[in-house]
């Protein structure tokens, strides 16, 4: 009997879904025909029971089947019942890797219009597939960046923008083919006793302007502030205070229906995703239970961060969405600083959240602040070559961060401390952002940074997009600093994090053919505009440059010039690195500058491959222990690389 009160639930959800009209086109064929199956069953079993036929083998035959069949139904049907015009989008919802467009960037801190500026004019062809942007609430005042982390109502004011520019910079971003995910925060309000938002909204601690009240928020009573003190203890973790801010009760009703509501604001103006701060404070059954009233179902990655020995565990929250694997991300910062590269191969077999569960990053806005991760001032362009290998490495869905430079920890963005008066009805305010984000062609300007546009990283995500999901072949590591493999027979990438280069004949699955280097320039018009290799019956000859990387792919194919040794060897008696107008020695940008090693104290020196025949400006800089920046004095120095063998640059600081 109870397969047949089993059928008659599954026969009333089956009726239920047909009455869905717009559910019915988002079944593929495989759980169309698993709906068809249970139906099938159930009718089967209901009309023998009326006959009574109570056959014991029929009845536990079906059932199986039956279990079967839903599996197959329900296995991803929760990803799946939003609507969207993007394939990628899609891909995301099912939470399948996918080659098609699936790069993040985090654009931290600019404002709405900037975003959609950049979205057409750079973003979207370049090929990344989403811009993660910060929150879009109204919240406290003040130039600090974690401002917009302390919500005061939902109303969708903030410092980047108002409701109308937010939602012209999503259509302006999806015209160009990039979807939009909104840092989302579920988990608390503000941190302040009270004030009055950037919107014009008063507020105390407990009391949000009709929206919430005391009663609303948890009040742990475990510690005498109610603040976090104890991370072994999930339920102080859960129910007590993130750093005095307001922790909501999101295991009641009334708060999972009010954010609920809030995210599908957010979606109505066609956002395509959430990263759902400071998730691992809120119970997965609580993340789950407001998900599961999201009026589309996008793309969800959480902040859960792991820490050894804690209760909390990143696992808990794969069946809702991805999840953010901060351990990739000090991993990454381990090897590329100490331990080896070479330990990087088999990342799907470190215990962690599996790679299609994983949203990756070098860095974020956090870690590039408490030193959790390598940063943009990382030495020996460990920032760029780690960025490189994430973007190769088949584990997990990355994310780039797009951020600005900044002294002290609570930095807010360029010009984000300046603010406009505006008016609004009958109120004047004063908290609009009047910075936005800006770029030059392959970097920052004014102060910020611009990641996603250095040719490195840019590259490699179209070598991301165009490899897919690729196996990974022909891994070497002659030693711990240096590994090179392929992706199948689309793509091939070396990555040298010694001070030496690296010569090598590299076995690969790519096509016999000419192909351009994407670390150091890209394919136009069948020409290289950086370095170029040629693949012969499954080998290719390449120098990798110290501290450096190359890659190519299919997608990138054309005829190079080759390249030349340069030796630098520079006299000195301090720390070094040196700047040039070539991509593979910074393009001027002392963060992505070469460090020089000191193996031959005080004349240090570095071993860099470059274009045959190019010709270069470049000087030495000193960087102080303070972070700060000394160049040489002009002016600037030139030289020609040969079109074959080794020029040695001597020289002595000036």
């Amino acid at each position: 009997m109870r397969a047949i009160a089993t059928c008659r639930r599954l026969l009333n959800i089956f009726l239920w879904l047909c009455q869905i009209p717009y559910l019915q086109p988002m079944l593929d064929d495989q759980q169309s025909t698993a709906l068809r199956i249970q139906a099938l069953i159930c009718l089967v079993l209901i009309s023998s029971n009326r006959l009574g036929i109570r056959h014991h083998d029929l009845e536990e035959a079906t059932m199986r089947l039956s279990t079967k069949a839903t599996e197959l139904l329900l296995g991803t049907l929760p990803y799946q019942l939003g609507t969207t015009s993007s394939a990628t989008i899609q891909a995301l919802q099912q939470n399948v890797p996918t080659g098609s467009k699936s790069v993040i960037i985090q654009m931290f801190e600019w404002n709405w219009d900037s975003i959609a500026a950049e979205c057409t004019n750079f973003i979207g062809s370049a090929g990344y597939g989403f811009v993660q942007v910060s929150p879009p609430q109204e919240h406290v005042t003040g130039p600090q960046w974690w401002t917009d982390y302390q919500p005061v109502s939902y109303n969708l004011t903030s410092k980047r923008g108002d409701r109308s520019q937010f939602k012209n910079m999503i259509d302006t971003c999806h015209a160009a083919g990039v979807g939009v995910i909104v840092d989302t925060i579920w988990n608390h309000m503000s941190g302040n006793d009270n004030g009055t938002g950037v919107a014009g909204s008063p507020y105390t601690h407990y009391e949000y302007n009709g929206i919430y009240d005391y009663d609303n928020f948890h009040h742990c009573g475990l510690e005498p502030d109610d603040n976090i003190v104890n991370y072994d203890n999930r339920l102080e973790v859960q129910t007590c205070q993130l750093d005095n801010l307001a922790d909501l009760g999101t295991d009641t009703e009334f708060v999972r229906s009010r954010l609920a509501q809030y995210a599908n604001d957010l979606l109505s103006l066609g956002a395509d995703g959430l990263r759902l701060d400071a998730c691992k404070h809120m119970a997965a059954t609580d993340v789950a239970n407001m998900t599961g009233r999201l009026s589309k179902a996008p793309y969800i990655t959480q902040e859960v961060i792991w820490g050894a020995g804690e209760p909390i565990q990143p696992s808990e929250y794969v069946g809702i969405g991805d999840v953010q694997e901060f351990r990739y991300t000090t991993t990454l910062m381990n090897a590329f600083l100490n331990n080896g590269i070479a330990s990087l191969q088999n990342l799907d077999n470190q215990g962690w959240v599996s790679g299609s569960q994983a949203n990756i990053f070098v860095t974020n806005h956090d870690t590039e602040r408490n030193g959790n991760s390598l940063n943009i001032n990382s030495p020996s362009n460990t920032y760029i070559t780690a960025t490189i290998f994430s973007l190769a490495h088949p584990y997990g869905r990355p994310t780039v961060l797009s951020s600005y430079s900044f002294s002290g920890y609570d930095d807010g963005a360029p010009n984000n401390g300046k603010y406009l008066q505006y008016y609004k009805g009958n109120h004047t305010h004063d908290h609009r952002n009047t910075g936005a984000g800006t770029c030059s062609a392959t970097g920052g300007s004014s102060g910020w940074l611009c990641q996603h546009r250095y040719v490195a990283i840019s590259g490699m995500v179209g070598f991301r997009n165009n490899v897919g999901s690729a196996p990974m072949t022909h891994w070497v590591s002659p030693q711990s600093q240096q590994i090179a493999f392929g992706r199948g027979s689309l793509g091939f990438v070396a990555i040298n994090n010694a001070d030496t280069a690296w010569n090598a004949v590299f076995t690969t699955s790519l096509p016999s053919g000419s192909y351009c280097d994407v670390i150091s320039g890209s394919s136009s018009s069948g020409l290289c505009t950086g370095l170029g290799f040629t693949v012969s019956e499954g080998t290719f000859t390449a120098t990798v440059p110290a501290r450096g990387a190359i890659a190519i792919h299919t997608g990138a194919q054309g005829k190079g010039a080759g390249s030349a040794l340069v030796v630098f060897e520079e006299t000195a008696t301090t720390t070094w690195g040196e700047a040039s107008s070539l991509p593979q020695l910074g393009n001027w940008a002392p963060d992505s500058s070469i460090a020089l090693s000191s193996a031959n104290y005080p004349v240090w020196s570095a071993s860099i491959a470059l274009p045959a025949g190019a010709t270069f400006q470049y000087k030495f800089i000193r960087k102080e222990t303070d972070g700060s920046v000394v160049w040489e004095s002009d002016p600037n120095r030139q030289s020609t690389v040969p079109t074959s063998g080794t020029l040695t640059l001597t020289s002595s600081w000036r």
